[in-house]
């Protein structure tokens, strides 16, 4: 038995050393790889004709004034509406698939992978708005979860590297959905608009007054998102337009930076929506009214006054 165990120990050595081996030829494979491909990408003179500068790629990332791509051949339109539309045709997709196929199956007993991913998704949306907004947690929770997934889907489109090709017939990435402006400034408005119902239906009229007085909420929450995401769409370009920098690094650029970049704003955008919910839901506790003591009116004040002043001169006549 004791011959048995020693055995088994030293196989079990034996494996964890070889595996250890393995991963440092795997990680020594991938650094040689990696100083190579930046060597030849640097060494080669490869002769790339650009149809903008990087000032001008900057600019349109921004304005979208030059890139416009036909939409049915009828409007020309930015790449970001194209992107916008690709997002809500997949999470349309997604939602009827899961409605007909994995919903249906799920257990209590044994859930499966589809049901964990699925269950974790949607509990980390409505735990922000239970903890955030108690009071009405099933209205923000439902809109959170959407928006948030809207965020997260249309980001992580920029791993895809979808191409559309512009007006003038040259071929661009779409960017996420929300590095247009338009798209920033509607999900900031219609984020505002759930704040604003939420007060009504709680708190009406002096819920409504509370969100209003906010009204700076609503651009402010635009543009945080705005420049957010117009950044991560400048970082990748400004690596992609640099012909030394495109062979090896937007691979490891582009899945970091996207990756973190869409659960941080997914997060962050859900996290103050709920909040300044919670604020325009929180009932208003109505003040006590003050009874009012009411004063009762003595007539003849001034006569009483004096008829007690001529006793007292009386009383102290006599007493002298």
């Amino acid at each position: 038995m004791a011959k048995d165990k020693k055995k088994k120990k030293e196989k079990k050595e034996s494996g964890i050393v070889t595996t250890l081996k393995e991963n440092k030829i795997l990680f020594i494979c991938l650094i040689v790889f990696i100083v190579v491909a930046t060597i030849l990408s640097i060494k080669l003179n490869v002769n790339v004709v650009r149809h903008e500068t990087i000032k001008e790629m900057m600019k349109d990332a921004v304005l979208h004034e030059v890139n416009k791509v036909s939409l049915f051949g009828i409007f020309e339109v930015n790449p970001g509406l194209i992107s916008g539309m690709i997002t809500s045709g997949i999470l349309i997709v997604i939602a009827v698939i899961c409605r007909i196929f994995v919903i249906p199956k799920f257990s209590i007993t044994k859930p499966g992978k589809a049901q964990i991913i699925i269950e974790t998704w949607i509990g980390f949306f409505t735990g922000l708005a239970e903890k955030n907004s108690p009071h009405c947690s099933y209205m923000i929770g439902a809109y959170v979860f959407t928006a948030g997934s809207y965020i997260f889907i249309s980001t992580l489109l920029e791993l895809f590297g979808l191409q559309a090709v512009t007006t003038t017939g040259h071929s661009i990435t779409l960017p996420a959905a929300l590095s247009d402006i338009n798209g920033a400034i509607m999900l900031g408005v219609l984020s505002y608009f759930v704040i604003l119902a939420g007060g009504i239906i709680k708190n009406k009229a002096s819920g409504a007054g509370s969100v209003l007085k906010d009204f700076s909420l609503m651009i402010s929450m635009s543009f945080r998102l705005f420049g957010a995401m117009l950044s991560g769409v400048l970082v990748t370009e400004l690596v992609y337009y640099t012909i030394t920098l495109s062979f090896v690094l937007p691979v490891f650029v582009a899945v970091l930076f996207t990756a973190i970049h869409a659960l941080v704003q997914t997060y962050v955008l859900c996290m103050l929506t709920t909040f300044f919910f919670g604020e325009a839901t929180h009932p208003h506790e109505k003040k006590p009214k003050k009874k009012k003591v009411k004063k009762k009116k003595i007539k003849g004040i001034e006569e009483n006054e004096i008829v007690a002043d001529s006793t007292e001169t009386n009383v102290m006549q006599e007493v002298g």
